[in-house]
């Protein structure tokens, strides 16, 4: 079954140059001021195979939590998917249609009452975790005339739940933010020590708001990193392989061995083969590209 990639960083648009998904079945909707503490990024998707043709779609992790909708046959389901850090494989075919909404850091004890880390690596349905009032959301937006009034109903439905955030937010937001501005390079310790806290409460930080340990969120933050560096390398144009060993280094890896293993790891794929697999796809959506 063939296979096609999807990739996205926090300051990408709808999906990474990366990404093999066709660009024009994706749509972005604006977040609102008053809800851009909890959320990150709302998304659209439509998509209509031919009979019989069906694809893999290969999710790289971004260590975020989602709200995800699926619309089928003129029914709507919601769930909350919580972090996770490797790829998630899709299966693609017939009308796919849904809604994909990021959160950002601490939003899940924000919004639902719950640490972060009671549903990392894990999609609960909806109703299971809101208040009874808020159990309809799936009929609204079965009954909505376009994505447009679903997005409103979604949102309009996030800002309801949302409760004041714990101080310690501010706290932990920091401190993913230096590990990702560090390209994980920045150790646990080292990052406790800027803190000024112990190592045991950067990590019931991270567990409570993120759902990840912070090893395994610097982990993260160093792959996002290498795709970066490989975006500003050229090498979809010039055709020639990167230096792994150069870039193992560069992106904070013992060797080019680590690299391998971690990109393995993280997205079922070494360095190579998701250069191959963006790089070869690029004539077919116009969208699978390194810049």
């Amino acid at each position: 079954m063939p296979e096609r990639l999807f990739i996205r960083l926090p300051e990408d648009p709808s999906c990474a140059p990366e990404t093999t998904v066709p660009a024009n079945t994706l749509t972005a909707f604006a977040v609102p001021a008053r809800l851009r503490s909890a959320v990150a990024h709302v998304m659209a998707y439509e998509e209509r195979f031919a009979q019989g043709d069906e694809t893999v779609e290969r999710v790289l992790p971004d260590g975020a939590s989602r709200l995800l909708i699926v619309l089928q046959r003129g029914a709507a389901t919601v769930h909350v998917a919580g972090a996770r850090a490797d790829a998630v494989l899709l299966a693609m075919g017939g009308h796919v249609h849904g809604l994909s909404v990021t959160l950002n850091l601490g939003a899940l004890p924000a919004l639902f009452g719950l640490p972060a880390k009671e549903l990392a690596g894990l999609t609960v349905p909806w109703e299971d975790i809101v208040p009874r009032a808020h159990r309809h959301l799936a009929e609204q937006l079965a009954a909505s005339d376009d994505d447009a009034a679903r997005v409103r109903h979604l949102l309009a439905s996030l800002q309801a739940l949302q409760r004041p955030s714990d101080p310690s937010r501010h706290l932990v937001e920091h401190a993913a933010r230096r590990l990702s501005d560090t390209g994980g390079g920045l150790s646990v310790r080292e990052l406790a020590a800027e803190l000024h806290i112990g190592e045991r409460r950067v990590q019931q930080l991270f567990a409570a708001n993120i759902g990840l340990t912070p090893g395994v969120w610097r982990r993260l933050q160093r792959l996002h990193g290498t795709l970066r560096l490989l975006r500003t390398a050229r090498t979809a144009r010039t055709a020639a392989s990167p230096r792994w060993a150069e870039m193992a280094l560069d992106a904070g890896y013992y060797d080019q061995s680590h690299l391998i293993n971690e990109f393995r790891s993280l997205c079922g794929l070494t360095p190579q083969q998701l250069l191959q697999r963006a790089v070869s796809d690029s004539s077919n959506t116009g969208n699978g590209r390194f810049t």
